[in-house]
């Protein structure tokens, strides 16, 4: 099942400009891997526009339990105090048509 992730972040707490916040994402980067691996989560991909502070994520997750699992994770929670965040499921258009 995969689940869209957007995140948006003030001008004031972003990372290229506040050294805090960049420690803090460098910090849940690094640790990443493990604990997407950790709770049964692939990462499918992840974008950001620079100009909207505003960053996506595509996860392949089992259930949305797994992604709030995950979201209780030290390094994740250090890094949502810093942004707005919202979650749901999605599916590819191809499995959309196939519901029409």
């Amino acid at each position: 099942m995969f689940f869209l992730q957007t995140a948006r972040h003030s001008a004031e707490s972003c990372p290229i400009h506040n050294e805090k916040v960049k420690k803090v994402m460098s910090d849940l980067m690094s640790h990443m891997e493990k604990l997407t691996k950790k709770h049964g989560i692939k990462v499918v991909g992840g974008w950001a526009s620079i100009p909207e502070h505003l960053s996506v994520m595509v996860y392949d997750a089992p259930s949305m339990e797994a992604i709030l699992k995950l979201s209780m994770e030290p390094e994740v929670m250090a890094w949502i105090s810093y942004n707005t965040t919202e979650t749901r499921p999605v599916m590819t258009i191809e499995e959309a048509m196939k519901l029409l």
